[in-house]
């Protein structure tokens, strides 16, 4: 039934002037035939050869099929997927950062040390995004020192499609691949969470592009607002090689000049590390940990 004939069957029938209730009770039983018309639409994609019934309004690239994404379950189960492979892995540390950098430039060499030295300093679990870049760096670091690495993958890092969701050498069962970005955001939340004291964790920013900076402000916020280490603090350490983030501080001090962020609002949220000594010796300091600045 197309909505010409709704309108013909249902509007230009009624005698409007002559019994205004008949009118409205007819109008009613309009809308829910109009309602009922499009919840009947079926909106496919072309996919795989299976036809299409969609409006003419859409275009092909605009088709969505609702008939088998069910997104919202999908998310779920990704989510679940992260939580059991941090029940078993245990939580640690989070490092976050850039994808691109090759293993000649000089931020992996001072990433790759860094994790090293703080997965023996702090002897938990080291979680990345399990790409390639810092995160490699961050990898290859823990294993020197003979700790537990996991990761959540992203089906697309650092402008390349990963077609088979694998990873070059990290066993299989240690690493999730997934497909949306907040089941994976949940899961690197939840293993930075401390529930004991005796749990040592932390959140390591890495230099890193537009992925990197959306996390470091989600993190900021969470912490800001109590969403992480209400209970139990978890250091947030941002990684100020070369100066990679000065220009982002001095934005925040602008903030703060223009009264868009409280003064000293942010100096308790984090802590920026020149170089990896500055990091090693703030995480010992936290956690009461015997250091040496000479490791």
């Amino acid at each position: 039934m197309g909505f010409a004939n709704l309108v013909g069957s249902s509007i230009s029938n009624s005698p409007i002037t002559r019994n205004p209730h008949e009118f409205y009770a007819t109008l009613h039983s309009f809308n829910h035939k109009i309602n009922t018309h499009f919840l009947n639409l079926k909106f496919r994609t072309t996919v795989h050869g299976v036809a299409s019934k969609v409006p003419r309004c859409c275009k092909s690239t605009e088709m969505i099929d609702f008939d088998e994404r069910t997104s919202a379950n999908e998310v779920r189960l990704e989510i679940e997927g992260c939580y059991k492979l941090i029940h078993r892995l245990g939580r640690g540390v989070i490092y976050i950062g850039s994808a691109r950098p090759a293993p000649d430039h000089p931020h992996y060499t001072q990433a790759l040390d860094l994790s090293r030295e703080i997965a023996k300093l702090l002897n938990c679990t080291t979680w990345t995004g399990a790409g390639p870049g810092l995160m490699d760096a961050a990898i290859k670091g823990a294993l020197q020192a003979g700790k537990h690495v996991g990761g959540f993958k992203i089906e697309k890092e650092a402008g390349q499609w990963t077609s088979s969701g694998s990873h070059s050498y990290l066993p299989s069962d240690t690493y999730l691949t997934c497909r949306f970005f907040s089941a994976r955001k949940h899961g690197f939340v939840d293993a930075a969470v401390r529930n004991n004291p005796s749990d040592r964790t932390a959140v390591i920013a890495l230099p890193g592009g537009i992925g990197t900076l959306d996390e470091i402000f989600e993190i900021l916020a969470l912490i800001q607002l109590q969403r992480i280490g209400s209970q139990l603090p978890v250091p947030f350490l941002v990684m100020n090689y070369d100066g990679y983030y000065s220009k982002l501080l001095e934005f925040l001090q602008d903030c703060e000049r223009w009264g868009t962020i409280a003064k000293g609002e942010l100096d308790p949220l984090w802590k920026v590390c020149d170089t990896n000594q500055d990091a090693l010796t703030h995480l010992a300091r936290f956690y009461n940990l015997p250091f040496s600045n000479d490791t």
